[in-house]
């Protein structure tokens, strides 16, 4: 297959930088999109033919080979197996539902229909996290002890991930998944699983430190030990003000590695008068600033549904990280987060 179709379920924030990203790949043609409103906007943006309001019409009709799903998490679960059913292969945005029980379903039908199902962990892209993949397979650093990762900024925009109801939980799943899958990724390899879990959050609505019309929490941090010993500390806030701040610090036998995925451009800018945009989640624009040079590219998704696409073109299944699999044990391992924090204990269990 030399050109794949590409459907796009959802059309705000998600949905914009997979047509981003899909648009510089010459193997892709953007075919449909299906979502209930911003229609007009996002398919003259990116020239897309064919509008829907309802995807399962677009699986119908279209003669699609992989479509993205860019809605809110809640409803992951229902357009995955439409997408499935139809023998479409799918990429799902995290997390990649808002239950476990979901997840494992999710999975056996993408099985049972012999479709892919992507999970779209952006991080395991990023060219800072390439680079550290080579590093550590160099031996720079020894054997891996300890990792420390978090992503946090100052809160969503959207109200969906605002709802405990919708999202599945608060910032530590809604955030907090990046750096989970990360680590599983980088230390786990679907064959080292997570053995124990601790986590603390805060309580959702007025337990939480600011953002108290949140039903989910907006602050959560999680201990994690794999089977080989290494420990893991993850984070997930909407607390932290100063724009979207992801870092990742790895301890070994033989060395340090720090990495600063979202303040580290190479452009210092001091600007009064101020510009439109730097970084996500910045709560200003002016001043001294570090506007990202090429920020869907710096964070991995470009070249994440890149190799999306390239699976789908040479029939070729996922690396565990970005599977199904990987995408349900993040589920499972905040889920697991989330009961320690309300019982004050470790859970221990097997999650890979």
């Amino acid at each position: 297959m030399d050109t794949v179709r590409i459907g796009i379920v959802g059309s705000k924030f998600a949905a914009d930088f997979h047509c981003d990203s899909y648009s510089r790949n010459p193997h892709v043609r953007l075919a449909a999109v299906a979502a209930i409103d911003n229609l007009e906007p996002i398919s003259r943006k990116w020239n897309i033919p064919a509008t829907y309001q309802d995807y399962r019409q677009m699986f119908a009709r279209e003669d699609l080979d992989l479509v993205s799903i860019c809605i809110p998490n809640f409803l992951h679960h229902d357009a995955v197996i439409a997408a499935s059913e139809a023998g479409i292969d799918v990429v799902c945005e995290k997390p990649l539902a808002t239950t476990v029980a979901d997840a494992r379903e999710m999975i056996e039908v993408c099985r049972k229909n012999r479709t892919r199902l992507f999970y779209a962990e952006d991080w395991c892209f990023s060219p800072t996290m390439r680079r550290i993949d080579a590093l550590i397979k160099e031996g720079a650093i020894g054997e891996i002890l300890y990792i420390k990762a978090k992503e946090v900024h100052s809160g969503t925009h959207s109200p969906f991930a605002r709802d405990k109801r919708t999202c599945g939980g608060g910032s530590l799943l809604h955030l907090g998944v990046h750096p989970v899958g990360y680590l599983l990724y980088l230390v786990g390899k679907g064959a080292n699983p997570v053995v124990e879990v601790t986590g603390k959050i805060t309580g959702g609505l007025e337990k939480n430190f600011v953002h108290r019309e949140n039903s989910g929490e907006d602050f959560g941090m999680g201990m994690l030990r794999f089977e080989n010993g290494t420990f893991g500390f993850v984070e997930g806030n909407y607390i932290t003000l100063g724009g979207m701040d992801d870092k990742v610090e790895i301890y070994g036998t033989g060395g340090v590695i720090k990495a600063d995925l979202t303040h580290s451009s190479s452009i210092d800018l001091y600007s009064p008068e101020g510009v439109s945009y730097t970084i996500e989640k910045l709560d200003h624009n002016k001043g001294w600033l570090k506007p990202a040079v090429d920020e869907y590219y710096n964070l991995g998704y470009v070249s994440e549904l890149a190799y999306f696409v390239d699976c789908a073109r040479l029939d070729q299944d996922p690396f565990y990280g970005v599977n199904g699999e990987a995408g349900a044990a993040c589920l499972e391992i905040v889920h697991a987060m989330y009961e320690s924090s309300d019982t004050g204990r470790t859970i221990y269990g097997r999650w890979m």
